[in-house]
């Protein structure tokens, strides 16, 4: 909770930093598709054959963004959504576990502050932004076939982006855009021994959705 509170707080200053300045509010709807790119070390633990490594998947979900402008080219925003299921599957020298289906599934919830530069002026038809910040990604509900007892750490990373938008009326535009994130988890389960491993996750994460300034 205490790391929570803190992207808030950070979020909260960011934004107040240029509140006198404040021009617009816009708020997005869409959905994306979060490739997750993950790799391991490989899992170790007492009597775990050389070699044992697991295979994370991939997801979809909705999200919700608000952004703040700050004149006409500048703006900070949340990105948040419905935390999507992330699974992984044995691979490896333990690949005949994928017999039993998942062997670790978990709720992924991830808050991003990004500070955003719009090109051209409001109004433009067509209108291109990126965006750097900050990714805080939690794992929760997390459950393993093979264990009633396993963890993932949360983690702290950067964040960039690219995006578009398409103005389709006074305050409507549809929006599109690709984010990059940097996301490490040390996975820790434990039953008749402890197995342990770190996911490195690398996602991209495309996005499309509409927008409404307000």
């Amino acid at each position: 909770m205490k790391t929570i509170s803190s992207l808030v707080v950070a979020a909260a200053l960011a934004f107040g930093a240029f509140a006198a300045q404040a021009q617009d509010n816009v708020f997005k709807f869409g959905f994306t598709r979060y490739d997750t790119h993950a790799k391991t070390n490989g899992i170790s633990g007492i009597g775990v054959p050389p070699g044992a490594d697991a295979k994370v998947g991939d997801a979809s979900t909705v999200i919700f963004v608000y952004e703040r402008l700050f004149g006409p080219n500048l703006g900070a925003e949340i990105v948040m959504g419905i935390p999507p299921t992330i699974k992984a599957k044995a691979s490896g020298s333990v690949e005949f576990l994928n017999a039993t289906g998942t062997v670790l599934s978990a709720k992924n919830w991830a808050p991003t502050l990004l500070f955003n530069y719009h090109f051209f002026d409001p109004g433009t038809t067509w209108r291109p932004y990126v965006g750097v910040g900050v990714n805080y990604t939690q794992f929760r509900d997390v459950k393993s076939s093979l264990t009633p007892d396993v963890e993932m750490g949360s983690s702290w990373g950067p964040a960039a982006q690219v995006g578009v938008s398409y103005l389709i009326a006074k305050d409507i535009s549809a929006f599109a855009s690709v984010a990059a994130l940097k996301v490490k988890s040390k996975v820790v389960a434990t039953g008749a021994t402890v197995l342990t491993t770190t996911v490195d996750f690398r996602p991209t994460v495309y996005s499309l959705g509409v927008e409404y300034k307000f």
